[in-house]
């Protein structure tokens, strides 16, 4: 499979998380977690990045996402009352980074996450268009016309990742792609998937 090219301009809000080359990220949920759904997000050579932790009996199913130092970076909660699953992205003092809002589609799945680029000052819009439940999906950039900076696909796990029934995505994010946030992402998708 082709890498990913860079993006003509970073696009993020972490600046500290923004890929410096092609990087494949995995995200491995805990199958016998007591704390809800808890994933950690590992670079493909097996680095963590990320650690997220769910919140037992939360009605918003809220996650929060720390980078291995601990640092609490942001939160994941289902915002109520919305037509379509929406999901909200805060930061620890829980004004709003992202917004990912999923939308119908006739086959597979479509969601689209909008925030203000910490790189540009600019308003962002990421879609995620695909078959979710074969994991296969790409997070296409609409300020760019269409220009694919991620790709969803289980294809590049092994089989051991994908036998024991835990939900483990492999995502290839191009050069200049903020990789916490297309983890966030992700996790909107996968939380949106488990309510069915």
């Amino acid at each position: 499979m082709a890498l990913l090219p860079p993006v003509p301009k970073p696009i993020g809000v972490f600046p500290q998380f923004i890929a410096q080359q092609p990087e494949t990220i995995v995200l491995k949920e805990h199958v016998l977690s007591l704390t809800g759904d808890s994933f950690s997000i590992k670079l493909a050579n097996g680095t963590p990045i990320l650690q997220v932790e769910g919140k037992v009996m939360s009605i918003s199913g809220r996650k929060k996402v720390c980078d291995m130092a601990g640092n609490h970076l942001f939160n994941i909660a289902k915002e109520h009352f919305h037509i379509h699953t929406t999901f909200a992205v805060e930061d620890p003092q829980g004004k709003k980074l992202m917004e990912v809002k999923s939308s119908f589609a006739l086959l597979g799945s479509k969601a689209t996450a909008t925030f203000t680029s910490s790189q540009t000052g600019q308003e962002e819009s990421l879609q995620m268009k695909g078959n979710w439940f074969d994991s296969a999906a790409d997070i296409t950039d609409n300020n760019q016309g269409g220009l694919v900076v991620a790709r969803i696909d289980r294809k590049l796990l092994s089989g051991k990742d994908i036998f024991f029934g835990q939900q483990t995505y492999a995502v290839q994010i191009a050069p200049g792609v903020d990789m916490a946030l297309i983890a966030a992402m992700c996790i909107c998708m996968d939380e949106k998937n488990n309510e069915k």
